[in-house]
């Protein structure tokens, strides 16, 4: 990795003439900007592969350092603030009061599929002659039942069918895509290491682990500052899908992992409190995103591809 004392700058001496000082300003943003465009990434990518969270982002405030890393920590000043449906709706959220609620669109639809299957399984097996045509049907119709029965007592165990079936929706992929690209990004901004992700079915996730923070977190020693950074990070899926779409789907995950922040910090904050922690959150999220669509949609484009940690932060850093 090349470090403060490999890049190349020209002392310019006080007795220099002013041509002279002009001629050295040019070779030195010449020579600084080779130097950028030729970083040595194995500090970084020994990190990632060891998920050394403090090696990662040493690694990366040297790249920042010599001019590289330049998007890394780039949004350090997160201040919470008083947030109003409104701002959400006029950055461009769609249906912004029901952000935070639910979607049911997936299981409905797997429950749907199952009794609507079932049942017209279970009206051909009734043509069945003698006794077949009676239990058939009958066994056909008690899965729909177990499934119900399931759903109301365990739902966890649907999960994984559920998700499964979601595939199936068009928009599928691009809301997955986007939800942890979002994660991603934002994460990055503001100087939280990602050590990896997946956009597989029913693991899909960004790996952000920050060892300092993880310690306040297990001790119940959250404080504000960073409560809302921890935040912003949470809610930044919710918030790429409720620019794109009329309704949010991935956003059950987020909204625990924030109520669990909340619960972990100190002091303990009121219900209106959390209410407009989570509304300004969104909003924070959503205007850092709309700031950096094409490098949002880069990113996207880039993790649909399977590519690496480090592959993802190159395209955070050299896109537009």
């Amino acid at each position: 990795m090349a470090s403060l004392s490999n890049l190349p700058f020209s002392v310019i001496s006080p007795h220099t003439h002013p041509t002279g000082i002009i001629e050295s300003s040019k070779k030195w943003r010449i020579r600084s900007s080779s130097a950028a465009s030729d970083v040595d990434f194995k500090s970084l990518q020994t990190a990632i592969a060891q998920k050394d969270t403090e090696a990662i982002k040493e690694a990366l405030n040297q790249l920042n350092q010599i001019g590289w890393a330049k998007k890394w920590n780039s949004q350090p000043y997160v201040s919470r603030r008083s947030t109003s449906l409104r701002e959400l709706t006029t950055l461009g959220m769609k249906n912004a009061e029901n952000l935070a609620i639910p979607s049911v669109r997936n299981d409905a639809a797997f429950l749907f599929t199952v009794v609507g299957t079932t049942g017209f399984l279970g009206v051909i097996a009734g043509q069945l002659p003698g006794d077949w045509g009676f239990f058939v049907p009958y066994l056909i119709g008690s899965i729909s039942l177990v499934v119900l029965a399931v759903g109301s007592i365990s739902p966890g165990l649907l999960q994984a069918a559920i998700g499964g079936f979601s595939s199936f929706f068009p928009d599928y992929q691009d809301r997955i895509a986007r939800h942890e690209a979002a994660h991603f990004l934002v994460a990055y901004l503001l100087g939280l290491p990602i050590l990896g992700y997946s956009l597989d079915i029913g693991k899909e996730h960004v790996n952000l682990v920050d060892e300092r923070l993880q310690k306040l977190i297990y001790s119940g020693q959250l404080d504000q500052k960073e409560l809302d950074r921890l935040a912003v990070v949470s809610m930044a899926g919710l918030a790429a899908e409720g620019l794109k779409y009329d309704k949010v789907v991935g956003q059950s995950a987020d909204l625990f992992s924030l109520q669990r922040f909340i619960n972990r910090c100190k002091p303990q904050i009121s219900k209106e409190q959390q209410q407009n922690l989570t509304r300004w959150a969104v909003l924070f999220a959503g205007s850092i995103l709309k700031n950096n669509k094409g490098t949002h949609e880069a990113l996207m484009a880039a993790m649909s591809n399977k590519a690496s940690v480090l592959e993802c932060i190159e395209v955070i850093e050299n896109s537009a």
